[in-house]
């Protein structure tokens, strides 16, 4: 019961923290006309809930089979389910947040728009690119085990070049194409397009995303699938 509660209070602890610093100390704005702190409580919030569904995989993958050692021994069990279920329990922590984020736009803003029903489109291509990367760091942190320092400060520095706190058009023109190299920039656009917005992104952009995200996916599975009958030998 206790790891339930948290699961709820962390999220809210979080939104209000960032929603001070972000909108009252260092007066972020969405631009969106009238935008009270409330509502970038809400835009502000809606970018966390995605982003930690990487951050968590992402710092747990390091050392996600190190932590396993006795899987790894036994031949026969299938060792690349592992990140799966830590992406698992990361979209289950995510359904939390979206619920607090639903209830709390019911109360500052009314029911979203008709198009956050297609979610789900956002959430799969964000699902790939979580796994991929998981896949990839989770077979390294075997042999690098210095590698989960760099992950975190890594997951640190993406999370401030996403545009969770600030729209992509506070950013000068001339670096938006580097801001657009991260993944989650695609992901973080389509998702407030959706639920706030009211507006269906581009399929072209849509299905460039996933593509993108499959061929993450899939080089990371073939990276862990390739080096992984060198575990039981490192551990």
């Amino acid at each position: 019961m206790l790891g339930i509660v948290w699961a709820v209070l962390n999220p809210i602890l979080m939104l209000m923290v960032y929603t001070f610093v972000f909108s009252v100390v260092f007066r972020a704005r969405w631009g969106v006309g009238g935008e009270s702190n409330t509502e970038f409580a809400l835009l502000l919030f809606s970018g966390l809930i995605l982003f930690n569904v990487l951050g968590e995989c992402l710092n747990r993958a390091p050392g996600l089979l190190l932590e396993n050692v006795s899987y790894i021994k036994k031949v026969v069990f299938p060792l690349e389910i592992l990140p799966m279920v830590s992406l698992a329990v990361a979209l289950f922590n995510a359904g939390i947040g979206f619920v607090i984020l639903l209830l709390f736009h019911l109360v500052v803003a009314g029911l979203p728009p008709v198009t956050a029903l297609l979610m789900p489109l956002v959430v799969l291509p964000l699902c790939l690119i979580t796994l991929g990367l998981s896949w990839f760091f989770a077979a390294a942190g075997v042999f690098l085990r210095d590698i989960r320092q760099v992950v975190g400060v890594g997951v640190t520095v993406l999370m401030f070049l996403s545009p969770i706190f600030y729209p992509m058009s506070a950013i000068p023109e001339r670096f938006r194409p580097i801001l657009h190299l991260n993944p989650m920039t695609a992901i973080l656009e389509h998702s407030k397009d959706l639920l706030f917005w009211g507006r269906v992104p581009s399929l072209l952009d849509w299905g460039l995303a996933t593509l993108g995200a499959w061929l993450v996916a899939w080089l990371g599975y073939l990276w862990f699938m390739k080096i992984r009958r060198g575990f039981a030998d490192v551990v």
